[in-house]
């Protein structure tokens, strides 16, 4: 069978770049049967340039601007005592103790007796408020709890402790004096909350409004306490 010549041009492609491109030849391919093929590239000399391709920009109209911050609550507003801050924790704890769901006013108010350094705690316990009776009452009031339920690492709070820390750091900022929030603000919270389990069980153990009215003219010195000791 007779050998057969086939000469190609490749055809420049319609891209501005690449017409635009210095360093680009037209190659020559050549067919010297049907059962092979030569490839001949003939090469340039001249300094090749390298190939621009088109980008694309995303351009933004406008910086966003930064989110406006909500107005402060009580919460942001006021700093709590390391005493308010240790009760609280020890009331999770007693809430995870007796396998509660949450940590309500009677957590709130036996976390207080095991901090027990404040003058809440010492109050509690000079009106015949003790640990071992309110963990007692409690349980007698709020019933056992089943003992295969694990209740959150961090049980969260009932509307009526809420309300109670609510009340205690709105107090302290209605007085406009400077100063924490402390655990004597907290247990008049949880007094002020005449349905909670906290308030029955201080009134069931001896708790009534006139050691209420005492401990409202004592919380300026367990700030002053809290300052010479450096808590």
């Amino acid at each position: 069978m007779a050998a057969q010549s086939l000469s190609v041009l490749s055809i420049s492609p319609s891209s501005s770049a690449c017409r635009n491109n210095s360093s680009f030849r037209p190659s020559i391919i050549t067919t010297t049967s049907f059962t092979g093929f030569h490839l001949s590239i003939q090469p340039s000399h001249r300094r090749q340039t390298s190939v621009r391709l088109p980008y694309i920009f995303a351009a933004v109209a406008s910086t966003p601007a930064a989110p406006t911050p909500e107005k402060g609550t009580p919460e942001t507003k006021a700093k709590r005592s390391f005493r308010f801050i240790k009760s609280f924790a020890m009331g999770e704890l007693e809430a995870r103790k007796l396998k509660y769901m949450n940590t309500g006013t009677e957590a709130l108010l036996m976390g207080m007796l095991v901090e027990g350094t404040s003058l809440a705690a010492k109050l509690l316990r000079e009106s015949g408020v003790t640990l071992f009776k309110v963990r007692e009452e409690t349980v007698k009031l709020l019933g056992k709890s089943d003992m295969y339920v694990f209740s959150p690492e961090r049980p969260p709070l009932t509307n009526a402790a809420q309300k109670a820390i609510d009340w205690a750091i709105n107090e302290k900022l209605k007085s406009g004096e400077d100063g924490e929030v402390t655990t004597s603000h907290l247990l008049l919270g949880i007094w002020a909350q005449k349905e909670s389990a906290g308030h029955k069980l201080m009134a069931m153990l001896g708790f009534d409004d006139d050691k209420a009215k005492e401990l409202a003219k004592t919380m300026d010195k367990e700030i002053i306490l809290s300052f010479k000791k450096g808590v």
